[in-house]
């Protein structure tokens, strides 16, 4: 629900964001990172540990990301919030789910979090 809420947040206002999604995680982060907006693969129902794979997707891009200024959050995974950087991954395969984007971005999310009485970390 707080996923869904940030959604709604960030279609709301003057400067609406709207859904973009080349298919490859690279340019996708690329354009995020350059012209803002967040990437999204939260966990959900259907891919509760997400889709993306923590070492050769999820961990390299956080890395970039956390370079270049911006956050790189796993969203509620495992029962809390944590950085990309801070997972532990139990097999070369496993996955985790992702949200990077500029601070500004992914504290609209974590707010949606706090709203629903989830613990974030400081940005």
């Amino acid at each position: 629900k707080p996923i869904q809420d940030a959604v709604v947040e960030f279609k709301k206002g003057p400067k609406p964001y709207a859904a973009r999604y080349v298919g490859s995680m690279v340019a996708d982060i690329h354009r995020t990172l350059l012209y803002g907006g967040i990437y999204m693969y939260p966990a959900d129902n259907k891919s509760p540990k997400g889709k993306l794979r923590c070492l050769y997707e999820g961990i390299p891009m956080a890395l970039i990301t956390e370079q270049a200024g911006g956050i790189a959050s796993t969203g509620m995974f495992e029962g809390k919030i944590q950085r990309v950087l801070n997972l532990v991954p139990d097999a070369i395969h496993c996955k985790c789910p992702i949200l990077m984007g500029g601070k500004r971005d992914i504290q609209i999310v974590y707010d949606q979090y706090k709203k629903a009485g989830i613990e974030t970390p400081e940005l």
